[in-house]
């Protein structure tokens, strides 16, 4: 590994960084202490420029270069935390119940501090480097929240990368998918509003339970029967509530989920047939069913002449032998996606050891990958705004 040496001398502090963020995990578009953190940290590093409040609690942050030419490249991390109680057992574990970081943001945001720490204090480019520190990417909008804050009419980039660790057990693996590489993704909410009675007599009823419950089933043949063989397409029923008691058949009952797609048409197929299925069971049953359904991660796609320069900046960090230029398109969906249909740019990976999958309450990010991420991402600007 040929770690940047600013970044490598700065370990123990990106180290500590890192717990302690960890330590203190906040949900979307609550990040204040985070980001409070983030521009400090900023401002110690000798950041030009430090602003706070795009997007309720994201930070952006400008470097120029020895030269200030008027090219401009992004680097964006994210903040927030999840929802989800932390059982790891490290001794840097989540002080906030119920509240974890259970996906590595606390990671991600340590590397680009690191990355921000030596391009501030180098400088060895010709432009300016614009550093997006994001809130709420955990399905709440947070990049099109600072996109619509006018994140990239004030700071404009000509390119933009983002990077996301992936607890593989392949230490230092730097992989990207060039093209379509992760999912765009909706939530969707179902209400099905039926008629109570007594559980021993359910024919006095409309029972909303059953109804949700063949609603789940059928939905299913969305995948089957509708989305064509060679299409890609999920479409999981997370959640079903129902019932009070024992003895009583419930009037309420609620479905939730979420679909991932590759196309626009098939996301559009999908959604149509949710649609008629629902209204088909409402008349069938004699009841109401009413859909919700959101876009919240539009498809993610990289630049293929970005994502080969973001892998040539990587294997001068670890090597040819660590780089892999052939991921598969992920169902997984990243809101990063919301701002490379604005500004053209790429999203790799970053391998670590440990193979317990993100959004799991025994996660644990690999910190010997944060000087890593954070010399890819400093070498990237280098790169692409040469002296």
């Amino acid at each position: 590994m040929n770690i940047l040496p600013i970044i490598s001398d700065s370990t123990d502090e990106l180290n500590a960084i890192f717990r302690d963020l960890h330590a203190h995990p906040e949900i979307g578009f609550t990040e204040e202490r985070t980001s409070g953190i983030v521009a400090e940290k900023l401002r110690e590093y000798g950041v030009d420029e430090v602003h706070t409040g795009l997007g309720k609690t994201g930070v952006v942050g400008l470097i120029h270069g020895k030269q200030k030419g008027n090219r401009r490249v992004g680097l964006r991390a994210d903040m927030d935390a999840l929802p989800i109680h932390e059982i790891t057992g490290l001794d840097y574990t989540s002080t906030n119940d119920g509240v974890m970081h259970a996906c590595g943001h606390d990671g991600h945001t340590t590397m680009l501090l690191g990355a921000a720490k030596h391009l501030a204090a180098t400088r060895d480019f010709d432009g300016t480097a614009v550093i997006v520190f994001q809130p709420a990417e955990e399905g709440l909008g947070g990049a099109r929240q600072m996109i619509e804050d006018g994140l990239f009419e004030q700071f404009p980039c000509d390119e933009i990368y983002g990077m996301h660790n992936m607890p593989n057990g392949q230490h230092g693996k730097v992989g990207i998918c060039k093209g379509v590489a992760m999912a765009g993704a909706a939530f969707f909410d179902i209400k099905v509003t039926g008629k109570g009675s007594h559980a021993a007599r359910p024919s006095d009823g409309r029972d909303a339970l059953i109804i949700a419950a063949s609603l789940a089933t059928e939905l299913q043949t969305i995948l089957s029967r509708n989305v064509p063989a060679l299409d890609a397409c999920v479409l999981s029923v997370t959640q079903l509530h129902a019932g009070s008691a024992y003895n009583i058949v419930p009037e309420v009952a609620t479905l939730a989920g979420t679909i991932r797609y590759f196309k626009d048409g098939i996301y559009e197929l999908a959604t149509g047939r949710m649609q008629a299925i629902c209204d088909g069971f409402a008349l069938a049953h004699g009841v109401q069913i009413a859909l919700d359904l959101r876009n919240v991660f539009d498809v993610l796609i990289n630049d293929n002449d970005l994502s080969d320069a973001y892998m040539e900046a990587a294997t001068d960090i670890v090597g040819a032998e660590n780089i892999f230029h052939k991921e598969e398109p992920s169902t997984g969906s990243e809101d990063f996606a919301d701002m490379l249909k604005v500004v053209p740019g790429a999203y790799c990976v970053v391998g670590h050891g440990g193979t317990v999958p993100l959004h799991n309450p025994s996660f644990v990010l690999d910190p010997a990958i944060l000087p890593i991420g954070a010399s890819v991402m400093a070498r990237i600007v280098e790169k692409r705004l040469p002296l």
